[in-house]
């Protein structure tokens, strides 16, 4: 890491405090966040993930060098939604035939909609179904250490078995065993175990194991996956505050328990809520959007919105508050981003960042104090590279590629001087087809009394 770096503060859910940041390798930071389960399009919420762990992983490659960070999401593509997706979509249709076409279009689109958002690709992408082999091994030495047992066609977690189950939930045994339906879970040793592996019935996907042809629980696939590409402990793992529990508390259970180890992950991070219209999204009030729908349709406040629109609202509110997500939001990131612009001009992003630059976002992603510099730096301290550069640096798009194209230069020039020599029509049809362009054009009098044109891009 370049000393000349800010020190980086992070909010960690495990020990519920905030504290500096130590990679166990500064050479090789590691991090880990759950991707999407390819049964739908990823609704704004999914987004809003997305956009909080590639904001990290920009830092930590800007602090530790590109090279020395592995940032892993991954794609679960087995999973029951996805097969009752399969079966309405495509019903005439062999059942692995008809999850491969929801699992790929679902993909394919997910990765199209978080491009939009500025999101960068993560170093690995795996897919739950090319780890099986992993997480069958994985649940071997559960059984073989105690951890786990067969019981009613499936292979169990115990959660007995481990005395500090609970830790990053708050959660103990005797808060997991109210209220819990023993009659419906006979078979468990406890209520609060959890499914390893299922058996899978002829009409549902499944993979040959020593437990019989089936396939696996959901949490199984992160901890092995995060393992093959990370190791049994790595620096960071993030996600939404609704994956805490059971999700990331039962990846915890599983990979340490499989390992011995003392931590899954050092530092746990988790995004907050996000509310539409004050209210929770939900399909049956009329408020679910996904990311498609915002980016492709005028669904919500009767327009489309650019992925730089909607990546800036996001970052405008801290990422572990949660987020009212609201047209007045947008209209106000889309706001802030023309007045950038028009300020900006024709300004490139500084090839250097300073690091003083950096202390918002190095205090646990501080990004309302992140754009409140990028603003100041625009508008008023008349450092406008400086403050290029540290919205680049968050992957927030200010569109100047336009405004300071030679070509535009040189029409715009032409055209003020056909206004000089009194040549109005040439003058209107150069206008009229930089307006096709997006470039809008303002004259005004210099210093001098002379006519002068400047420009700015137009969404």
């Amino acid at each position: 890491m370049n000393s000349a770096k800010p020190q980086l503060t992070l909010y960690n859910t495990l020990t519920r405090s905030k504290a500096p940041f130590q990679a166990m390798d500064d050479n090789n930071v590691r991090l880990y966040a759950c991707g999407p389960t390819v049964y739908d399009f990823a609704h704004i919420g999914n987004g809003r993930a997305a956009i909080v762990f590639d904001l990290l992983f920009r830092l930590l490659r800007h602090v530790y060098g590109a090279d020395h960070v592995t940032y892993v999401r991954n794609i679960t593509d087995v999973d029951d939604k996805i097969n009752a997706r399969a079966l309405r979509d495509f019903p005439d249709l062999p059942l692995n035939e008809a999850i491969r076409r929801v699992t790929e279009t679902t993909a394919a689109q997910y990765q199209k909609d978080v491009a939009a958002l500025g999101c960068l690709e993560p170093n690995v992408q795996p897919r739950a179904t090319d780890n099986i082999d992993e997480m069958q091994r994985l649940i071997g030495t559960l059984i073989q250490r105690g951890h786990a047992y067969e019981a009613g066609s499936e292979v169990l977690f115990a959660v007995d078995s481990m005395p500090d189950y609970g830790q990053l939930s708050g959660r103990n045994l005797e808060d997991n065993l109210a209220g819990a339906r023993i009659a419906v879970d006979a078979h468990k040793r406890n209520p609060a175990d959890f499914v390893l592996w299922k058996l899978s019935s002829d009409d549902e996907p499944g993979w040959d194991s020593p437990w019989g042809r089936g396939r696996p629980g959901w949490h199984i696939e992160c901890s092995a996956m995060s393992e093959r590409y990370l190791g049994e402990t790595f620096d960071i793992h993030g996600g939404g505050l609704d994956l805490i529990f059971p999700h990331h508390e039962n990846e915890i259970a599983q990979s340490r328990c499989a390992h011995g180890s003392h931590a899954m992950a050092n530092v746990w991070m988790h995004n907050g809520f996000l509310m539409v219209e004050g209210q929770k999204m939900s399909k049956s009030l009329g408020n679910f959007f996904t990311i498609h729908q915002l980016l492709e349709t005028e669904d919500f406040g009767g327009r489309k919105w650019p992925g730089e629109v909607l990546r800036l609202a996001m970052l405008m509110t801290h990422y572990r508050e949660p987020i009212d997500f609201t047209v007045k939001r947008l209209e106000e990131a889309l706001t802030l981003l023309e007045k950038w612009e028009r300020a900006a001009g024709a300004a490139q992003p500084a090839p250097m960042l300073a690091p003083d630059l950096l202390e918002r976002l190095a205090d646990d992603l501080d990004t309302p104090g992140a754009i409140g510099r990028i603003h100041a730096l625009i508008l008023d301290e008349g450092r406008a590279a400086d403050g290029l550069a540290l919205a680049e640096l968050m992957g927030i798009g200010i569109k100047r590629e336009i405004a300071v194209d030679a070509a535009v230069a040189e029409q715009v020039a032409a055209r003020l001087a056909a206004l000089n020599a009194k040549d109005f029509a040439e003058a209107d049809r150069i206008r009229n087809a930089l307006a096709e362009q997006g470039i809008a054009l303002m004259d005004y009098k210099d210093e001098q009394g002379q006519r002068a044109t400047k420009w700015e891009v137009k969404r």
